[in-house]
C-alpha cells in the first residue's frame, strides 16, 4: 500500500510521462459547452476515456445525453465501436453524472509495467473521441 504522498507522486509521474510520450494539447475541459467535458481517468483498476455530462440541472443533463444518444450509431460505427453510454454513472464521490466511456481493465496507475499499454489506450481513444466531438460539437451545443 502507498501513502497518500507516494500515491500522488506515482500519479504525477504517470501523467508527466504521458505528456512526454503524447505531447499535444488535448481538448478535455475546453469543449466550449458548459458542463460537458472530455476526460482521462487512470486508477488502480482501469484506464478510461470519457465524455462527462455533469450540469446540476437534470433536465439539461438529459438534454445533452439525448443529443449523444441521437449520435450513437455514428459514434459506434465510425469512431469507437464499444463505447458505453451510461445516463446515471456514479462517481467515486457519489455524484451522479451522465457518461459515455470506453475503458481498459487489468491496468493500474501503480503498476509501471502497465503504463505503456494504458498510455496507448488513452491516447488512441481520446484522439477518436475528440475527432467525433469536434465534428458534431455544433449539433450537440445547439
Amino acid at each position: 500500500m502507498f501513502s497518500k504522498e507516494e500515491s500522488k507522486q506515482i500519479r504525477q509521474e504517470f501523467w508527466t510521462n504521458f505528456g512526454k510520450e503524447y505531447p499535444r494539447k488535448w481538448l478535455l475541459y475546453n469543449t466550449k459547452i458548459k458542463d460537458v467535458t472530455l476526460k482521462f481517468t487512470f486508477t488502480s483498476k482501469k484506464a478510461q476515456v470519457s465524455v462527462d455530462i455533469e450540469p446540476h440541472d437534470e433536465v439539461i443533463r438529459g438534454y445533452y445525453y439525448d443529443k449523444f444518444i441521437s449520435l450513437k450509431n455514428i459514434l459506434t460505427t465510425e469512431y469507437i465501436e464499444d463505447i458505453v453510454y451510461d445516463k446515471s454513472y456514479q462517481l467515486d464521490n457519489g455524484k451522479i453524472i451522465s457518461r459515455l466511456y470506453i475503458e481498459q481493465t487489468q491496468v493500474s496507475v501503480y503498476n509501471k509495467n502497465s503504463w505503456e499499454k494504458a498510455m496507448l489506450f488513452l491516447a488512441q481513444n481520446m484522439e477518436k473521441l475528440e475527432k467525433f466531438f469536434l465534428e458534431y460539437k455544433d449539433y450537440i451545443s445547439e
